[in-house]
């Protein structure tokens, strides 16, 4: 995008993004801000790779700031169940070959939301400085026969936070960690007491509110 907008303007162009995504995360609702003229949407598309799409492209207030004006982000993660992967959603959601138990999901779900110190959910070598987030929304959702996501928003995010809490979660439903283990998780035990992390193509940025 950088590269596209500094073609497009004649100068260098130093992108303030509103979050991070890991490599394979997707981003269907990322922002973007930079100082100066904007581009239009439709030549931004012409020289962006088939990968990437702008959506918009307007002014916005002086100072804005994409990153640092963000008040929530929503992020979901896709997971499909059943004997064989589907090819059409190969690396677009995790296939989770073992036994889900939806009120299983559905309880940790609930547990997520309010205010916690989620020091389990992210790497134990951290530049994080304060580990309690507040999140507003945590919901499984079915999404056809075969696939569920999990949608949670939050007013920020650590790193691998949403990776590890589903990893954990699928733990649970597959009977390898029971309820009141994963909520002791939530008072800032430490990542090795944690599930797996899983993997990163299931993943996307859906939207950011200022």
């Amino acid at each position: 995008m950088e590269e596209a907008l500094a073609l497009l303007l004649a100068r260098d162009v130093d992108l303030k993004v509103a979050g991070r995504t890991d490599a394979g995360v997707h981003a269907r609702g990322q922002v973007a801000s930079h100082q100066g003229t904007h581009a239009w949407r439709s030549a931004l598309n012409g020289v962006l790779p088939r990968d990437v799409r702008a959506l918009a492209s307007r002014p916005a207030p002086e100072g804005f700031d994409a990153r640092k004006d963000a008040l929530a982000r929503t992020y979901r993660y896709r997971v499909t169940n059943g004997a064989v992967p589907s090819v059409f959603e190969y690396r677009r959601a995790l296939h989770w070959k073992y036994p889900i138990d939806r009120a299983a999901l559905d309880t940790c779900a609930a547990l997520v939301a309010g205010q916690h110190d989620f020091t389990a959910f992210t790497p134990t070598q951290s530049n994080h400085s304060r580990f309690e987030r507040r999140v507003t929304r945590a919901q499984w959702v079915e999404e056809g026969r075969e696939a569920v996501a999990f949608w949670i928003e939050a007013d920020s995010f650590m790193r691998r936070m949403v990776r590890t809490l589903v990893g954990t979660m699928l733990a649970v439903a597959a009977g390898r960690m029971d309820v009141d283990t994963f909520a002791a998780l939530l008072e800032g035990r430490p990542r090795s007491e944690a599930g797996d992390t899983v993997a990163g193509w299931g993943l996307y940025l859906e939207s950011v509110e200022y």
